[in-house]
C-alpha cells in the first residue's frame, strides 16, 4: 500500500530587521550605558527619558528596569525613577577577593600552557593595545576581562568558569571606572598582562600566580588610599560627571 508523503514543515523566514522585544531593548540600553559609565553611579533615570531614548512606551521600560534591579545595577523608586547604584568599596573588595581565589588557581592549573592558549592571550593583548591607542576604554575593558577569563576557561573546570562569569558585569564596570579615574592604569594593565603571559610561557606557575596577585590587587590598593573618592564620589553627592 502506498502512503502519501508527509507534508514538509515550513518555517517562517526570519526578517533581518526584526528587533528584540521592547523590554529587552530597554534592558540592554541601560545596562550597556551603566557598564560604560554613560549613566554613572548616583544618576536618577526617569521612565520618560528612557522611553524616549529607546523609542518605546513606559510599560516595557518598567519591565527592563526590574531586571536590572535584580542584577544590582539600579534601585527603583516608585514615581521617581531608577537610581544607578555606584560601585562601592565593599563590592570592589568582594570582587577582588573572589578573583584572586579563582585566577591564582587558574594560572597554576594552566601548566603546561598550550599553544592555543598562548595564541589567544597574545591576540587579546593586541586588542588591548589597539583600544588603548584609540582611547576606547569600554572596549579595552572587555578585552582586559577576556584575557583573564580565557585563562580561567583553560582550566577546563566548567563550574569554576561559570562562577567567574558571574563577575563579568562588575569587572567591566569597575575596569572602566578605575581607568577613568587613573588613566595611567591602561598602559600598566597591558604591561602586567604581558608579564602574566611571559610567566605562563616559561612554565613558572609560582611567578604567574604572584603576577596575577599583584595585578588584581591593584584595584584594591587604589580604593584603599586617597583614590577611594574617585569611585565612590557619585554616591555621596548624587551628581553626574567624570570621576575626579
Amino acid at each position: 500500500m502506498s502512503h502519501a508523503a508527509a507534508p514538509t514543515a515550513r518555517t517562517e523566514p526570519v526578517r533581518a530587521d526584526r528587533q528584540p522585544p521592547a523590554a529587552q531593548r530597554v534592558y540592554a540600553h541601560v545596562k550597556q550605558a551603566v557598564l560604560e559609565r554613560r549613566y554613572e553611579g548616583g544618576v536618577l533615570l526617569t521612565e520618560g527619558e528612557l522611553a524616549e531614548a529607546v523609542g518605546v512606551s513606559r510599560t516595557p521600560v518598567r519591565e527592563g528596569l526590574l531586571r536590572l534591579e535584580v542584577e544590582g545595577l539600579i534601585r527603583l523608586y516608585p514615581k521617581k525613577g531608577a537610581l544607578v547604584l555606584p560601585v562601592s568599596a565593599q563590592e570592589i573588595e568582594d570582587v577582588v577577593e573572589t578573583r584572586l581565589l579563582v585566577e591564582q588557581h587558574a594560572v597554576r592549573r594552566a601548566h603546561p600552557v598550550s599553544d592555543n592558549l598562548v595564541a589567544r592571550l597574545e591576540e587579546l593583548l593586541a586588542e588591548q593595545r589597539t583600544h588603548a591607542a584609540s582611547g576606547d576604554l569600554p572596549a579595552f575593558s572587555v578585552a582586559d576581562r577576556a584575557f583573564h577569563a580565557t585563562i580561567v576557561e583553560a582550566t577546563g573546570n566548567q563550574i569554576l568558569t561559570r562562577l567567574y562569569d558571574q563577575l563579568r558585569d562588575r569587572q567591566l564596570r569597575m575596569g572602566v571606572a578605575v581607568m577613568h579615574a587613573h588613566p595611567d592604569r591602561v598602559a600598566k594593565n597591558i604591561t602586567e598582562h604581558a608579564d602574566i603571559l611571559r610567566t605562563l610561557r616559561e612554565g613558572d606557575t609560582d611567578a604567574a600566580a604572584h603576577a596575577v596577585h599583584q595585578h588584581v590587587s591593584r584595584v584594591r590598593q587604589l580604593v584603599r588610599g586617597d583614590d577611594r573618592a574617585d569611585l565612590a564620589a557619585p554616591a555621596l553627592d548624587g551628581t553626574r560627571g567624570e570621576a575626579r
